[in-house]
């Protein structure tokens, strides 16, 4: 009976997700480019292996076999090969879907050739999502090792296009993932479902290869504020039947509300579901507290050294060993044992229900019911767990031309601007393109360098424009050296456009020549005058004893200059000598009236003046 209830409960949390969850397809575009009987663009299901190329395009085209049309087999042993000569388009192997898993498809046609695998539904139903087999029914040796995309097609596309191939028409494919992941912003939210659980077989394995391969490139783009990244645990729930059992009392923490599968699938020895989900709860909990702390990178570090020193092959999987690798990060063991809490109470865990509650799909994201599952704005990411593949996901995200530099390294993406520019603007002489490169291609946009913008389509022109454009390779405008003179068709008080300088004619832009002053009788005209072209300007003297007057263009005598010279000199002095005489003598006039009407205003006051008369008296009288 108690073998009975263990494997009721294993059932449970094996198909508890998939058997209610929301699984969401995620899809990539497939446009069908030739024959015109199918020119159109139809939806394709990324299969959940290999390396899909997000972000980017792959143009093929397609064959189906004639032998091992299903490639359940090596085509080795159809000798049938897919490898392209020199010049060729790629392969895309069309292979019927049914008696062999997927991912063997996929290898089977790697092996042999083929740029990517395209299986085509045997049933009229909606795509589904193909996915890796579980390990106990496989070799796990290949699953790794498969690199080609891979997708799924409906059964009416199938049919189509071997109706198409069998009348000896090409099909030519463009499989398209630039829209498969949103990137809206130049910041990408991304989430890793992920387990502490090292004993669940390859799948755990390449998991904890992925974290210590991925942990460098996540650290650069958290650190800088490229990403927002989020881990998360998934647990379930025991069933109300089964909660007082022993099984799920050793699987489960807080009376059945969070549960994981026994490690080893063997309730009698090793490691619990509870240990585990205990040590996920830890996991979560550091995370939250390096987070406040403005470090949330640190989660990286702690799990990677927490699964290379606390191992459940050594009996290693404990608290204590936990909270060494705490202490070695530099966080407080304290508050993170306060954030995981009593897992004895029969209470919910704030902590993990908010997990539980993060599993449930939101918008366009389905359940989370698959471990491992990488979740890249709000989409689930679908194929190989591996540092590449991942990181270009990741890259596909961020909005054109805001990703980071590590999106642009050679192992990500193909530098376009490398082979002829990119066929944009280039002005090799300024070392300045307008060849810009992005993690989904080329863009063509005529550059600011130095402050200074440039105008124009930036496939064929470009132009400096504003102040200061002049300081840039003279702003595009023609210049020219000659006898240590240099002259420039760019003038700096102008936005742009190009000038030829005086002393030149031309468009300013490839060529100015030189006017000959003299030969088209511009200046130096006078009966005296000697003229004589010079690049960019001329000379001009004058014969005998004269002198040349550039501003009237005549010529004067130097000796009758200089005696009209000296004269009006004098003549100056001279008449600043009796302007400054003049000017005292009134001076002296002035002060002495001013002081003979002050002096005569005082003494009116106390004595008469001569030129004053006698005031006369009058008597008083009456009339008697």
């Amino acid at each position: 009976m108690r073998e009975k209830v263990g494997l009721l409960v294993c059932l449970w949390f094996l198909l508890y997700g998939s058997c209610l969850g929301r699984f969401v397809v995620e899809k990539n575009s497939l446009r069908v480019t030739s024959p015109g009987s199918l020119k159109d663009v139809y939806e394709c299901a990324i299969g959940n292996f290999g390396v899909p190329q997000y972000g980017g395009t792959m143009v093929g085209t397609v064959l189906y076999p004639k032998a091992n049309q299903k490639a359940c087999k090596s085509f080795e042993d159809v000798e049938i090969s897919f490898k392209i000569k020199p010049g060729g388009m790629p392969i895309f192997v069309l292979a019927d879907r049914g008696d062999c898993y997927f991912t063997l498809k996929a290898w089977n046609a790697q092996n042999a050739g083929a740029a990517a695998i395209l299986v085509a539904d045997d049933r009229v139903e909606p795509l589904i999502t193909m996915d890796t087999p579980e390990e106990e029914n496989a070799r796990a040796d290949y699953l790794q090792n498969i690199t080609i995309p891979s997708a799924l097609i409906s059964k009416a596309l199938g049919d189509n296009i071997k109706k198409e191939l069998s009348n000896g028409q090409m099909v030519n494919i463009n499989l398209d993932w630039r829209e498969a992941l949103p990137h809206p912003d130049e910041r990408v939210e991304y989430e890793f479902w992920t387990n502490s659980n090292d004993e669940c077989g390859p799948k755990c394995e390449s998991q904890i290869q992925f974290v210590k391969n991925f942990k460098g490139a996540a650290q650069i783009l958290e650190r800088k504020g490229y990403t927002q990244f989020t881990p998360h645990y998934i647990t379930w729930y025991c069933p109300d039947a089964f909660i007082l059992s022993k099984q799920c009392k050793s699987q489960c923490i807080n009376h059945g509300r969070y549960c994981a599968p026994d490690p080893e699938q063997d309730f009698s020895k090793g490691y619990d579901g509870k240990d585990v989900v205990v040590q996920n709860l830890r996991q979560v909990c550091f995370f939250k507290i390096a987070n406040e702390s403005g470090k949330p990178w640190l989660w990286w570090d702690y799990v990677t050294d927490f699964a290379i020193r606390c191992p459940m092959k050594e009996k290693k999987y404990t608290k204590d060993c936990a909270n060494d690798v705490i202490r070695s990060l530099g966080l407080d063991v304290n508050k993170i044992d306060k954030c995981i809490g009593d897992t004895e109470a029969d209470t919910d865990n704030p902590v993990l229900k908010a997990e539980q509650e993060s599993q449930m799909g939101k918008g366009s994201r389905g359940d989370v019911t698959i471990l491992p599952t990488l979740v890249i704005n709000s989409r689930q990411y679908r194929g190989k767990l591996d540092k590449g593949a991942v990181l270009k996901a990741i890259c596909s995200g961020f909005e054109e031309a805001t990703e980071p530099a590590i999106c642009l390294t050679e192992d990500i993406e193909t530098n376009e601007c490398k082979e002829n520019n990119g066929g944009c603007w280039q002005d090799k002489a300024a070392n300045i393109t307008a060849c810009r490169d992005t993690f989904r291609g080329r863009l063509c946009e005529c550059p600011v360098v130095q402050g200074v913008k440039f105008v124009g389509d930036g496939y064929t022109h470009c132009e400096a424009s504003g102040v200061l454009r002049c300081e840039i390779n003279y702003g595009g405008c023609w210049r020219g050296t000659q006898d240590g003179r240099t002259y420039s068709a760019c003038i700096d008080d102008h936005t742009k456009g190009c000038k030829c300088p005086p002393g030149f004619k031309g468009d300013g832009v490839k060529n100015c020549e030189d006017i000959d002053e003299c030969k088209e009788k511009l200046a130096c005209q006078c009966p005296e005058c000697k003229c004589k072209n010079t690049w960019g300007s001329y000379e001009c003297s004058c014969s005998g004893n004269l002198l040349y007057m550039h501003e009237h263009d005549t010529c004067i005598s130097k000796d009758a200059n200089t005696e009209f010279s000296w004269g009006f000199v004098w003549a100056i002095i001279l008449g600043l000598a009796v302007a400054g005489v003049s000017g005292y003598a009134l001076y002296k006039y002035r002060i002495r009236r001013y002081m003979d009407s002050e002096i005569r205003a005082i003494m009116a006051q106390y004595m008469p003046l001569d030129n004053q008369g006698e005031v006369p008296q009058h008597m008083p009288h009456s009339n008697i």
